[in-house]
């Protein structure tokens, strides 16, 4: 994993673009809805439209369709399965997943972004007897952020959820913490920790450790981004015995005007 990592941040600082205008580094030109897992606090802009591509182990590939439809919010479907890179038959989701996030403040010098959402789509493989994911679905939501001007950006993310994912009858409340770091114009780093509080019984995946996450992520271009994510090094999974997770992300942005 350190070998990959290195050879991805190697390559990345040697031909970003300099004007890149995805998500990530100093230019940015649009926010993060997602850091990893965990929600964050970004709206696609009114007129603007957002597809992105997870693929992660076991052959999962997640597809998710944005759109924002008012200022100041913004909805969308995703849809994936397992096995869809690999061979033999695919296992797709049951069910689709539907998001949506509203802006209730915007940020100010003394004040964070705070927006409110729903998102039904969880993460990695679904396990049909216990009707849910292996990285749970935020359900309800309210993430906030703060933006600061340090050797260029930094910023602080963290969130409350309640999934409604409860077959395991874990259905406590979460929380979430994050950090993104911008590296130059088109580079930005990003992490996370989820507390998995509603994870950490007996009868569920986690072993109480919660999950935590790294990331990434480069602009390539005017709305594109390419991500590299590692998740639960703490190997705080129950049901799988491997160390990290490897998946690659895969965003674009564009305006329909």
């Amino acid at each position: 994993m350190k070998h990959l990592l290195t050879i991805f941040i190697v390559s990345i600082l040697f031909i970003a673009p300099i004007n890149a205008q995805g998500t990530a580094g100093e230019g940015a030109q649009f926010e993060y809805r997602y850091l990893i897992d965990r929600p964050a606090t970004g709206i696609l802009k009114k007129g603007f439209v957002g597809v992105s591509n997870d693929v992660m182990p076991y052959g999962v590939l997640i597809t998710k369709i944005e759109v924002g439809a008012f200022e100041g919010m913004s909805f969308g479907i995703s849809y994936g399965g397992e096995n869809i890179i690999g061979s033999g038959a695919p296992t797709w989701y049951k069910t689709p997943g539907v998001n949506l996030r509203v802006r209730l403040f915007e940020e100010s010098l003394t004040f964070p972004n705070i927006t409110l959402g729903f998102d039904s789509q969880g993460r990695g493989k679904f396990f049909r007897d216990q009707q849910r994911y292996a990285v749970k679905s935020p359900g309800f939501f309210a993430a906030g952020s703060k933006n600061f001007k340090f050797l260029g950006y930094m910023s602080l993310h963290s969130s409350v959820n309640y999934s409604l994912e409860s077959s395991d009858g874990e259905n406590f409340v979460n929380m979430s913490v994050g950090i993104e770091k911008t590296v130059g114009q088109s580079v930005s780093f990003v992490s996370e920790y989820d507390f998995a509080f509603n994870d950490n019984a007996d009868i569920s995946f986690g072993k109480g450790n919660g999950y935590l996450n790294f990331g990434v992520r480069w602009s390539v271009g005017e709305g594109l981004t390419l991500g590299m994510e590692f998740r639960d090094l703490f190997s705080n999974k129950s049901w799988n015995a491997h160390s990290a997770d490897r998946s690659i992300h895969i965003e674009y942005i564009r305006s329909i005007f």
